[in-house]
């Protein structure tokens, strides 16, 4: 199964935004969680810092696709899905990271 990638540059960012929010909401939510404490905060913060580095190069015009993974997937590979809900999402701005606009409309 193939992955899908943004179309367009602005449903890439878009993918990006969301993808903060997320880790964002990611972030807040370890906060509370008595469960297991810290277990999302860990690597929360770190992701996110990643995130923002990735849309300030967007923003600034120096981002440039490349066929390698984002710095952020060590952390999406590592994480179980449990912890990090929103993978998907990270995979497919890394899909379009890698293989760049998806023009094909496959």
């Amino acid at each position: 199964m193939s992955i899908p990638r943004a179309k367009t540059v602005a449903q890439y960012v878009d993918l990006v935004d969301q993808a903060i929010f997320e880790t964002e909401e990611l972030h807040m939510a370890s906060e509370y969680d008595m469960e297991s404490p810290g277990s999302s905060r860990k690597f929360a913060d770190k992701l996110e810092k990643q995130l923002r580095v990735l849309r300030n190069s967007m923003a600034d015009g120096s981002y440039a696709f490349a066929n390698r993974d984002l710095p952020f997937m060590e952390i999406v590979h590592g994480q179980p899905d449990a912890f990090l809900p929103f993978k998907y999402l990270l995979r497919m701005i890394n899909e379009t990271h890698r293989k760049g606009l998806d023009n094909d409309g496959d």
